[in-house]
């Protein structure tokens, strides 16, 4: 009983393109003698139906190939989901570290910074006092050691004291 090529195509598990292309290829057959057209429909006779079965059955079952790669894809897929998963982990992983590092640097910078601000308050105090030493008057005791240093003579002469000074007013 003939069959036309999508039926056979739909026995195979192919499509009607795969069946054509290894018609194509496969010059030691010629399937003008196994096949008939009726209008745009082409049909295959048994004999013809065999050879082209016998063309894909080379090919290792074509029917078992494809449920077989079907089968491959979804553990390809589990496994690509593994993985995927796996590195997903260690990217959260990663980042984890990389967090608690950050929080150490960070920790570690406001401690520093918190000693920049102690160490620059006790250094404004230091200029403070520096400058409340050097602004204030001499006191007592210093004047004193002055004093000391220079004894004033006990008999004491009008040369060797100073003289006044003369204010002359100008005008009346």
């Amino acid at each position: 009983m003939p069959k036309t090529i999508r039926e056979l195509a739909d026995e195979l598990g192919v499509s009607k393109q795969a069946i054509w292309q290894k018609i194509k290829r496969d010059v030691s057959i010629d399937l003008r003698q196994f096949t008939s057209t009726k209008g745009n429909t082409v049909y295959v006779d048994v004999d013809g139906q065999k050879a082209i079965k016998a063309m894909f059955s080379n090919d290792s079952s074509t029917r078992y190939r494809q449920q077989k790669d079907d089968v491959d894809d979804n553990k390809k897929d589990a496994v690509d989901g593994q993985d995927e998963v796996k590195f997903l982990r260690n990217l959260v992983s990663e980042f984890q570290s990389e967090k608690k590092e950050l929080h150490k640097l960070l920790d570690q910078q406001q401690r520093l910074a918190l000693q920049d601000k102690q160490l620059l308050e006790e250094y404004k105090a230091e200029i403070k006092d520096l400058k409340a030493l050097t602004m204030a008057p001499h006191d007592n005791s210093e004047k004193e050691v002055t004093s000391d240093k220079q004894p004033e003579p006990e008999n004491s002469t009008p040369e060797s004291q100073p003289k006044p000074k003369k204010w002359w007013r100008f005008g009346k």
